[in-house]
């Protein structure tokens, strides 16, 4: 199996590939209305304590398990020893990131749209209230989401046909240079902007007065999500790293890289909301509904600045959201090609059809198949839910338990330990944080989003 496995060709293209599987809506989008509504800088310092708490142990963990067992994601924990209902961690890792796409490529599909928009100048000249009525109309039409929906699925199979080094390696080493490059633009763009300090102070100057219970198990959850965790894309990709990748090595530069993009993206939108008198707590519709008013208002007189802004933010976020779609229907192709000794290509097509079934109805629910319910929730809600707060925090908490309590553990040493390159002292506190703290942080998160603790 090993010997026709494809490698990533370069460290550097390893790197790359799974910081986009990282970088995604959760950085330019999410993280920057989690950072509003849980106190500003001083949730920034717990986030980043839990990146280097929870977030890099755990992500070492997947890389050790995809690595050792150079396969799948559902075949690498019965490689790895598992037994009974052990052996289904790996699927239920690679369904919850399909899952996972089959929502995710309606916002992505979103973006292509205000692509669109920012590109034919159709956000100029607009009120608040009519940026609110346009998004609502757009997402409830049955017919143009859809269309940005196949666009969307069709680009990210191309690039997962295409294969590891000449699709998604290839595909990472341009989409990223490219998305940092803008995001720089766009960060220097917004701190040129009067009153763009006080959005700087926010994100930058902690106010702990301002925590609570709650912005811990925020900033946790936003880590794990932010990082791609449990969804099948870091184990699958590792099963491509060469043997001689430093697994230490490359999860802190993924980590540093979706950090960096992170806090760029909280440079772009805080200092732009300040400088209109917008409050930096407005949420989810911050990027669809309040950025569009942020930027014309921002650039009032200098409409071909407002322009240029819009539409380098809106292809920033479209490739974020690419990047992280192309990682997200990796982990199924492979399963379903190695599993069923298929071509990548008929595996990568039957991957997305399931996307393309289930991304329909979850486009249509937000319109003509709203009355259909779930637990009380529309499709896409109910998607969003069952995933990120119960699929993901089980799946990244039954990786965590098999790594540190299953996993052989000499097997296991070695893959952290890079072959005995690496410190001992760091491997065993490494091994420490993964059998002991990592289940710990992953059932507080998991209970917060069920809403246990009411905060």
């Amino acid at each position: 199996m090993e010997s026709k496995r494809t490698n990533f060709g370069s460290k550097v293209g390893a790197v790359l590939a799974a910081a986009g599987s990282a970088i995604g809506l959760g950085n330019v989008w999410r993280f920057p209305y989690e950072t509003g509504q849980n106190g500003g800088a001083a949730f920034l310092v717990i986030y980043l304590a839990c990146i280097i708490i929870v977030g890099v142990p755990l992500m070492v963990a997947e890389f050790a398990v995809g690595r050792r067992s150079r396969t799948n994601n559902f075949r690498a924990f019965p490689v790895l020893g598992a037994k009974g209902a052990w052996r289904y961690v790996g699927f239920l890792c690679v369904l919850t990131g399909w899952l996972i796409l089959c929502y995710y490529a309606v916002v992505l599909g979103w973006t292509l749209e205000y692509v669109f928009q920012a590109g034919s100048n159709g956000l100029a000249g607009k009120t608040a209230e009519q940026y609110t009525a346009d998004f609502s109309t757009f997402v409830s039409d049955p017919v143009r989401p859809l269309i940005y929906l196949f666009i969307a699925v069709l680009f990210t199979l191309g690039v997962v046909v295409m294969g590891v080094q000449k699709g998604i390696e290839r595909a990472s080493k341009v989409m990223m240079p490219m998305l940092f490059i803008f995001i720089l633009i766009l960060v220097f763009c917004s701190l040129s902007l009067p009153g763009a300090k006080k959005g700087v102070d926010y994100l930058l100057n902690p106010d702990f007065s301002a925590v609570h219970p709650s912005t811990f198990l925020a900033a946790m959850g936003q880590a794990f999500f932010s990082l791609s965790i449990g969804m099948g894309c870091l184990c699958t990709y590792a099963s491509y790293f060469p043997r001689e990748a430093n697994l230490f090595g490359n999860a802190l530069n993924i980590a540093g890289i979706d950090t960096i993009i992170a806090i760029l993206s909280g440079l772009i939108i805080f200092p732009a909301a300040y400088s209109v008198g917008i409050e930096p707590g407005s949420g989810a519709s911050l990027v669809f509904i309040t950025l569009p008013n942020v930027f014309y208002q921002a650039f009032d007189g200098l409409p071909w600045l407002a322009y240029a802004f819009s539409l380098m933010f809106y292809l920033l976020l479209s490739m974020a959201a690419l990047t992280s779609a192309i990682s997200l229907l990796e982990p199924p192709t492979s399963l379903l090609s190695e599993e069923f000794h298929i071509s990548r290509r008929t595996a990568a097509l039957l991957a997305t059809s399931l996307v393309i079934v289930l991304g329909t109805a979850c486009s249509l629910s937000m319109g003509v198949w709203g009355d259909f319910k779930l637990f009380g929730l529309n499709l896409f809600d109910f998607f969003d839910f069952a995933t990120a707060k119960i699929m993901l925090p089980i799946g990244g908490l039954f990786t965590a338990l098999f790594v540190g309590w299953k996993m052989n553990k000499k097997a296991l040493l070695t893959e952290l330990s890079n072959n005995r390159t690496l410190p001992q002292w760091l491997v065993r506190m490494f091994y420490l944080l993964i059998k002991y703290l990592l289940p710990l942080a992953i059932i507080l998160i998991f209970l917060n989003e069920l809403g246990v603790f009411g905060f």
